[in-house]
């Protein structure tokens, strides 16, 4: 049996604890323990509900295969309980690998196990993670990371991410695949995809003529959107059109085009058997080997290797 241990400084997000809970309960094989700081046998979650059956913390003994650490407002207040970090430093000796949810790495950061590491944690706490321990390599991007024995997640469902990746890891991609399908998950996301979509934040631009052009490219994906064109259609000189685009998007013209392809993309993988030179010209891309590319520099995998982490059939 692997025993996998899970705990954080309460209160704690319930969904850090019960999302990976529930995953890794879809598998033969692994003994859950809940650990509770507060020396009973209930851990405190932030919605009011205390989960039972958890064991105070100087009970957990022996060997852990996975000591998973998750976040919340306990782990996200500044405050770092001495004695906590002590039993995670200790129990991280005995861990063949420490994992941590969301704002959960604060903690990990704290106890001196992320010094040196390329980490993330949820979108909106990396810059002050990154300032409050300047020994951690803070990636914002990333769903999870890998880094040696450690491993780390952005927010509250990317833990569920992360711990598919870890029963892959024990068990191989089947298995994984198998779990998402019994919790009606619509995919298996690869730890390398953005934490958030890109086209949904920068819908929030405040300039309506900017804001309609918007809605209009992403109907005509496969159309040249040069700057020129687009800048016509708005009404603006291309600099200004420019300029306009990294004020509002914080992109340029092409950068952005190039993003709303890539998540149209990933999109009609999600959802449909097409190849990849079918999707790349749905998409806009010139072809399958500039999709390749695009991919490869937006998240760090190609269309292929995204494709195939949700076992889909598409053809070169």
């Amino acid at each position: 049996m692997r025993t996998v241990v899970i705990t954080g400084p309460p209160p704690v997000q319930i969904l850090d604890v019960t999302g990976p809970l529930e995953v890794f309960s879809q598998v033969a094989g692994y003994e859950i323990v809940l650990g509770s700081p507060d020396r009973n046998t209930e851990l405190r979650t932030n919605r009011g509900i205390s989960l039972t059956g958890a064991k105070p913390l100087a009970e957990i003994d022996g060997p852990i295969d996975t000591l998973m650490i998750v976040g919340g407002p306990g782990a996200e207040n500044g405050q770092y309980d001495e004695t906590f970090l002590a039993w995670v430093t200790k129990a991280a000796e005995r861990s063949r690998r420490v994992a941590s949810i969301c704002t959960g790495a604060f903690t990990l950061a704290a106890a001196g196990l992320l010094d040196g590491k390329k980490v993330v944690t949820h979108w909106d706490f990396c810059d002050r993670l990154a300032r409050e321990f300047p020994d951690v390599m803070v990636k914002p991007n990333p769903i999870y990371l890998r880094d040696g024995s450690i491993y780390t997640s952005a927010g509250i469902t990317a833990g569920i991410d992360l711990t598919l990746a870890l029963v892959e890891e024990d068990h191989g991609h089947k298995v994984a695949l198998d779990v998402a399908r019994k919790l009606v998950m619509f995919l298996v996301r690869p730890g390398g995809q953005a934490q958030y979509s890109h086209m949904l934040s920068h819908q929030a631009v405040t300039s309506k003529p900017l804001r309609e052009l918007q809605v209009w490219m992403m109907e005509n994906l496969r159309e040249n959107l040069t700057v020129d064109r687009l800048a016509e259609r708005i009404g603006m000189s291309p600099r200004h059109f420019t300029r306009t685009c990294l004020r509002e998007t914080k992109m340029n013209p092409g950068q952005f085009v190039d993003r709303m392809r890539v998540e149209a993309a990933q999109q009609i993988i999600d959802s449909s058997d097409m190849g990849l030179k079918e999707i790349a010209d749905a998409s806009g891309f010139q072809n399958a080997d500039s999709m390749r590319r695009t991919f490869l520099r937006i998240l760090g995998v190609t269309a292929g290797e995204y494709s195939r982490r949700f076992n889909r059939k598409t053809s070169a």
